[in-house]
């Protein structure tokens, strides 16, 4: 990655090369997004659950989605298994915010390195009328 920052070492990149490179970059950074906003959700519904399971007695069936396959357990086995996974989550998403803040601090330096411009679609009239369907791709909504 850190190769990028030297666009013109061999031989020039050519405008396609550079606009791969900068889409790659970004799809990278919209990944990193989706998965902080998949964790957060789950971080949700840990604290929901684990609120709910307090509530019952110890020794109820529960069923606990594992790699895929439903587990039947009790409560009070179940329990401590969440509020594990509900400590390490902060952690886990703060790694990811700190990686989403360099992958943004790259691209702003390929794109400085490679002198692109970025239109944002408010410089002409007509762009604002497609904004909604380019510019807000990633929206997530919760189901059920």
């Amino acid at each position: 990655m850190g190769s990028k920052s030297t666009p013109k070492a061999g031989k020039a990149k050519t405008n396609e090369e550079i606009f791969a490179g900068f889409q790659s970059l970004r799809n990278e950074q919209r990944l990193l997004a989706n998965k902080i906003s998949e964790l957060e959700m789950d971080l949700n519904e840990h604290k929901i659950v684990i609120e709910t399971l307090r509530q019952v007695s110890g020794e109820r069936k529960c069923f606990r989605l594992v790699g895929g396959v439903l587990v039947e357990r009790t409560v009070a086995d179940v329990l401590p298994e969440l509020e594990t996974n509900r400590e390490q989550l902060p952690r886990a998403l703060a790694a990811l915010h700190d990686q989403l803040t360099r992958k943004g601090q790259e691209i702003n330096q390929y794109i400085e390195a490679n002198n692109i411009r970025v239109q944002r679609g408010a410089d002409d009239a007509p762009a604002p009328a497609d904004a909604p369907s380019s510019a807000k791709t990633n929206v997530l909504v919760p189901s059920g």
